[in-house]
């Protein structure tokens, strides 16, 4: 049995989902210790997939949709969690110092 094969334009939208990137970005921003970035991260990841989850259960189209059918791409989702946290969270401390 082969692996499917995903475009890279899904694993992009998986990685751009802007409820995804809305979460992360806050809750980075409301961090005030680096460690805090991950439990944001995951906040952020467990967030986006429950919302993509429920768009997608009511027939609305997503960008990125998560189904039976559609690819999760949980990788992708949890290094830009983390990464988009990290935005937020250096965003802040950019801010502060100016």
């Amino acid at each position: 049995m082969t692996p499917p094969v995903i475009p890279a334009a899904v694993w992009l939208l998986a990685a751009f989902d802007p409820v995804l990137i809305a979460i992360a970005v806050i809750l980075g921003w409301k961090a005030d210790q680096f460690g805090k970035v991950f439990i944001a991260a995951i906040a952020a990841l467990a967030g986006s997939v429950l919302v993509s989850w429920a768009i997608t259960a009511t027939g609305l189209p997503w960008i990125a949709p998560i189904g039976g059918d559609y690819p999760t791409l949980y990788p992708v989702r949890t290094i830009a969690a983390l990464a988009w946290a990290i935005v937020g969270y250096a965003a802040r401390r950019a801010f502060a110092r100016s």
